[in-house]
């Protein structure tokens, strides 16, 4: 793995458009529930939102964790 891929694998990220789709909802409806709750366009958070938001942070856990075990492969093969 070279720095470019490590560094993509670190900056990737979760997008509006992931978390409408994993609750079922549109992409306006995850802006308009991140909005202050005095903004006129707010709108309360989908049902469920929690679990989405669980499952999807556990995601990007095992994403993160297979990002440094590459790293770690390459920086060991490299010392040897």
């Amino acid at each position: 793995m070279n720095f470019k891929e490590a560094t993509d694998g670190l900056f990737d990220r979760i997008s509006h458009e992931q978390l409408a789709e994993a609750l079922g909802v549109s992409v306006a409806a995850i802006r308009q529930a991140r909005l202050t709750p005095t903004a006129k366009a707010y709108r309360a958070a989908p049902r469920e939102w929690q679990e989405a938001v669980i499952r999807l942070a556990e995601g990007r856990l095992k994403h993160y964790k297979h990002v440094i075990g590459r790293i770690r492969e390459n920086a060991k093969s490299l010392s040897d």
